[in-house]
């Protein structure tokens, strides 16, 4: 078997791969571009990609002998799974392994936005720490506040469960209620308007789709407290961009953290990078040694068994791209 990896990825989920098949990895720092992908993953059996990578009927079509692509993350908009499917293509994800990380880092940047960790420190490295302040750096306090998680999967239920530690009044939105969490973690299930306006904190934890895209937008965004704090560890697409900027700018929230952006990266001179009420940092959320491993060896355990015919730890369309199989 031949598998192509669009990146280098951790030594755990390669060393599986070459085991049992030849693996190409793409040599260069950034992302291959689509030419530069079919190119890179001609005559491949497999490709291990990450969410860079866009793959859909055209890149497929264009490697006719891929029957199998694994995705080293939990989401999957960069992977069109209906046109995979229709072409026997067995699609993978990695769920499950990054939520506590996830949840973590969600928390981390929540904190250093409301606690305005990021422009204390850098006043320290410019010198301007003097003395104690009475006024200097004032945040918002997170213990007892409000917090509206958006998407109640497994990310959102992790993130609730440390926000109990902190005695936070917990409200959700999801596509459906869900009673048991609720009982566990006293949350309470509201639609997103509810949600918006009563929040001290709102998090997103919704995949990237039609529905969820640019969820939150100018009308959201002036529902929201003056003194809230929107948090976004799930895409970027789930927030219109500029009218986030605009509401940072004239005051109508107080700050936001965003892991994920959109587009993403944001070019060096975005006005979002300028402000600041706002903590940007590169997509890190499930950036830690141990979680990296786990994601890089659940992809490629994904793709040696579908490249085997064997049912994958954590497929999308197993069933479906069966029944449409290369012969």
């Amino acid at each position: 078997m031949r598998i192509a990896v669009t990146r280098k990825i951790p030594e755990a989920g390669l060393a599986l791969l070459a085991e049992e098949a030849e693996v190409l990895v793409w040599p260069k720092s950034l992302p291959p571009n689509r030419d530069e992908l079919i190119a890179f993953a001609a005559g491949a059996d497999g490709l291990l990609t990450l969410l860079t990578e866009r793959v859909d009927g055209e890149v497929l079509d264009a490697l006719p002998t891929v029957r199998a692509v694994s995705n080293m993350a939990v989401g999957y908009d960069n992977i069109d799974v209906e046109a995979a499917t229709t072409r026997g293509v067995v699609v993978c994800i990695t769920p499950d392994v990054l939520t506590e990380t996830t949840a973590d880092f969600t928390f981390a940047l929540l904190l250093a936005v409301a606690r305005r960790v990021k422009p204390a420190a850098d006043a320290v490295l410019r010198g301007e720490w003097k003395t104690w302040e009475p006024l200097g750096f004032l945040g918002q306090d997170v213990y007892g506040a409000t917090l509206g998680i958006v998407g109640m999967g497994r990310i959102g239920q992790a993130v609730a469960r440390r926000a109990r530690g902190f005695a936070m009044t917990i409200l959700y939105t999801d596509h459906e209620r869900r009673l048991e969490l609720e009982e566990e973690l006293g949350a309470r299930f509201v639609n997103l308007e509810q949600l918006v306006r009563e929040s001290d904190v709102v998090s997103l934890h919704v995949p990237l789709t039609s529905e969820t895209r640019q969820m939150i937008g100018a009308e959201q965004l002036r529902l929201m407290k003056r003194s809230a704090i929107l948090i976004n560890t799930a895409r970027g697409g789930v927030i219109d961009t500029e009218a986030l900027a605009d509401a940072l700018e004239s005051g109508t929230i107080w700050a936001a953290g965003l892991d994920v952006t959109d587009p993403e990266p944001l070019p060096p001179d975005h006005r979002l990078l300028r402000l600041p009420n706002v903590l940007v940092t590169p997509h890190i959320a499930s950036a830690s040694e141990a979680t990296r491993a786990r994601m890089a060896r659940l992809a490629a355990e994904n793709l040696l068994a579908a490249l085997r015919g064997e049912r994958p730890p954590r497929s999308l369309n197993w069933e479906a791209a069966r029944g449409r199989a290369h012969p």
